[in-house]
């Protein structure tokens, strides 16, 4: 039973976030209206809806809405596996630099793409991928190998400073190529504006393997959870998990940078949320966490195009001034990497 109020309660809440978010913006509309424009679009229900109307809801604000959606999502899943697997509640793609490393991809990509051979169709995916991979390698590299420091230290010190060294290589991209200022200050910043269905479709597949592969995980991570010597004990494979692991928080992190940019704190939050509803098992705990943070990205991102409406706030912005307070709280609260 509780089970499936809890299913009731996240669609709702997700049926609600996804309202709210058509409803929001410089032009304001009432649930009404969106669901006029939705029965004539998706049902051929016969209804008074302007032209002007149909554009603002089915043209501009439903697939972004969505894609929002898919992106926090994919960031929700990929905090949950990163979490698992450095049994460590401070982990997430933002904190550990694999988004700065899938920003760096990208932009690179936009930026340099002729240049390098990156201009083919999907090379700004392909590359973020690559780069969240490579940040995630080097992260996990160095705080492993500092045995003198405590996990939660030594992951958090690695993170920041790969992010930050991936930062100034995305900076110093941006000074010498400054025809690129806006498309790389998007990246940066993370936003959705201007995304239709074409971005959706782009980023809605990876998000979706990511996904699927984290819950075929979940069994394996639950044992990493008694730690790396009892799993090895048990039979579980600990290295290829772990490779098998950053691929796919590597990958749900690279479809939502392709998608918005860098967008921070959702891959913390939402398994945060999570684990607060379902407890501590991935078989929950991952499915939630996508539902979670689906809903969180979706309202972030009504927000930031309503709340200084016209101007558009980034949604990275959003997300930082929410998330950043309870990471300080629960950096606070926890203790060699254990949340109290």
């Amino acid at each position: 039973m509780k089970k499936i109020l809890l299913a009731i309660a996240l669609s709702a809440g997700a049926l609600i976030a996804l309202v709210g978010s058509l409803c929001l913006g410089s032009v304001a509309l009432t649930p009404g209206q969106i669901f006029a424009v939705l029965g004539t679009k998706l049902f051929g229900i016969v209804s008074h809806v302007d032209e002007v109307t149909l554009v603002i809801v089915w043209q501009l604000r439903l697939a972004r809405t969505l894609l929002a959606g898919v992106a926090g999502a994919a960031l929700g899943v990929s905090g949950a596996v990163l979490q698992g697997l450095f049994r460590n509640p401070l982990a997430a793609p933002y904190s550990l630099g694999v988004s700065s490393g899938a920003s760096l991809g990208a932009v690179a990509a936009i930026a340099l793409g002729a240049k390098i051979g990156l201009d083919f169709p999907g090379a700004t995916e392909a590359a973020a991928f690559a780069g969240a991979v490579l940040s995630a390698v080097i992260v996990y590299a160095v705080a492993t190998a500092n045995r003198r420091t405590a996990p939660t230290a030594a992951l958090l010190l690695a993170g920041t400073a790969v992010g930050s060294f991936l930062s100034a290589i995305v900076s110093l991209i941006v000074s010498v190529n400054d025809k690129d200022l806006h498309a790389v200050f998007f990246w940066m910043l993370g936003g959705f504006g201007g995304k239709g269905w074409s971005e959706l479709g782009t980023a809605f597949p990876a998000a979706l393997v990511a996904i699927v592969a984290a819950l075929i995980l979940a069994r394996p991570l639950d044992i990493l959870g008694a730690g790396e010597e009892a799993a090895g004990i048990l039979g579980l494979n600990v290295g290829l998990l772990r490779a098998l692991a950053v691929a796919v928080a590597s990958l749900g992190a690279a479809s939502a940078v392709a998608a918005g940019g860098v967008i921070g704190f959702v891959g913390l939050l939402g398994p945060h949320f999570a684990r607060l509803l379902v407890g501590s098992l991935h078989k929950r705990l991952i499915p939630v966490s996508a539902a979670t943070g689906a809903i969180l990205l979706m309202l972030a991102d009504a927000v930031a195009r309503s709340v200084m409406a016209p101007l558009e706030l980034p949604v990275g912005v959003v997300t930082a001034l929410l998330g950043a307070p309870l990471f300080l709280k629960l950096l606070a609260t926890s203790r060699e990497g254990k949340a109290l």
